[in-house]
């Protein structure tokens, strides 16, 4: 059967209409499969990213826990080695102001001969260091023994136990946040008394000082010198430690 004309030139002119309607239809399918494409490479992406922020934080958190049993025990090593130093002073002073016991004289056939008495102004002294010795160490009262240790040092200041006196003079000042106070007590004794057995301490305890009033180089310094005077004292193992701390940020 023949088509009229009219007819088939409708169908020959709807002919590119409908190729164009396929060539759109295709273009739109391409570029929605591209999109989808691209929006499952963005989420890959943005996944191992997550992943590898979440295991950095892993790291930060296990790098954070280290630190603080690092620091917690070098705090403890102080602590242990200051309970050590306070029992080792103890001994010492005691030793110092109670001396050897006065032995027991032989009878004899007439009477045994009586036991010698420290002479009454040795007896105040050492009475005076030990009651302040006790307000600092055994009561904890560093206002109390800074008095006492003041007061000694005024009556006495040429008593063997100066040193040892403007030593916890300075650490009663320490531990009441007098810095200043306690770096001059301790310079006190590293002036006059440079050969005392106190002098390792005190100036590990000036350096801590510098440091806490924010005087890090000079702290530094000081810790420096600890270790280049008492190479083979605890001190400069103490000393090793703060600054190892220092190089830490700590």
């Amino acid at each position: 059967m023949r088509l009229p004309f009219g007819t088939l030139l409708l169908l020959l002119t709807a002919l590119p209409v409908q190729a164009q309607r396929a060539s759109l239809a295709d273009r739109v399918s391409a570029l929605e499969s591209q999109a989808a494409t691209q929006t499952q490479g963005a989420g890959q992406a943005n996944m191992e990213l997550l992943n590898r922020t979440t295991q950095m934080q892993d790291e930060i958190r296990a790098l954070r826990a280290i630190i603080e049993q690092l620091q917690n025990d070098l705090e403890q090593a102080r602590q242990r080695n200051r309970e050590q130093y306070i029992d080792m002073d103890s001994r010492v002073s005691a030793l110092e102001g109670g001396g050897a016991k006065p032995v027991a004289a032989a009878p004899v056939p007439v009477k045994p001969a009586p036991a010698a008495k420290p002479a009454p102004a040795a007896a105040g002294e050492n009475a005076d260091y030990q009651a302040a010795y006790n307000s600092l160490i055994k009561q904890g009262d560093a206002v109390a023994a800074a008095g006492q240790f003041q007061s000694f040092l005024q009556s006495y200041p040429d008593s063997r136990l100066a040193p040892n006196a403007w030593y916890w003079l300075g650490e009663s000042y320490y531990a009441t946040a007098s810095y200043e106070l306690a770096l001059k007590s301790f310079g006190i004794l590293l002036e006059r008394f440079s050969d005392s057995g106190k002098a390792p301490d005190a100036l590990l305890k000036s350096a801590y000082c510098h440091l806490e009033l924010k005087n890090t180089a000079q702290g530094k310094q000081q810790l420096e010198r600890v270790i280049a005077l008492y190479p083979e004292h605890p001190v400069a193992d103490m000393a090793r430690s703060r600054l190892r701390g220092l190089s830490l940020g700590q």
